[in-house]
């Protein structure tokens, strides 16, 4: 049995500009439900809100987002979560780094650390806290 953890991002009204960045920086394939293609227009603050999107690459990336339903509370929390991304290609993390580097705030610069020989951590554009690493056994 294999099993697959995935990161599911909560927002309101930004999932869809949370995945297409995302994508943009992992690549992969992008698929985007709406409140309004649902049937369920009435239940999103906006019928073009995303009910479920999800972003899938080749090499193993995969995040899923939606927009809370009217009347949810939502509250992207402080330091509820944090996303976790390690590779094994330091020029791979690197140019991950850069891309969610983009409008981010940088916590911690991207260097060698005692756990990995490349560490850095980041709140990006949307408040996601990014932990970006190079796996030390690669």
């Amino acid at each position: 049995m294999t099993l697959a953890v995935t990161t599911h991002l909560n927002f309101r009204g930004q999932a869809r500009a949370a995945l297409d960045f995302y994508k943009q920086i992992f690549g992969g394939e992008q698929a985007l439900m709406t409140y309004a293609a649902m049937g369920q227009p009435e239940l999103g603050h906006s019928p073009d809100h995303i009910i479920w999107g999800q972003v899938v690459a080749d090499d193993g990336f995969r995040i899923m987002a939606f927009d809370v339903r009217a009347g949810q509370d939502h509250d992207a929390g402080t330091n509820a979560f944090y996303v976790s991304l390690r590779g094994s290609s330091m020029d791979e993390i690197r140019q991950r780094w850069a891309g969610l580097a983009e409008g981010a705030t940088i916590q911690q610069p991207m260097a060698p650390s005692a756990w990995s020989p490349l560490y850095g951590m980041l709140t990006d554009r949307f408040g996601v806290i990014w932990i970006v690493d190079v796996d030390p056994r690669a």
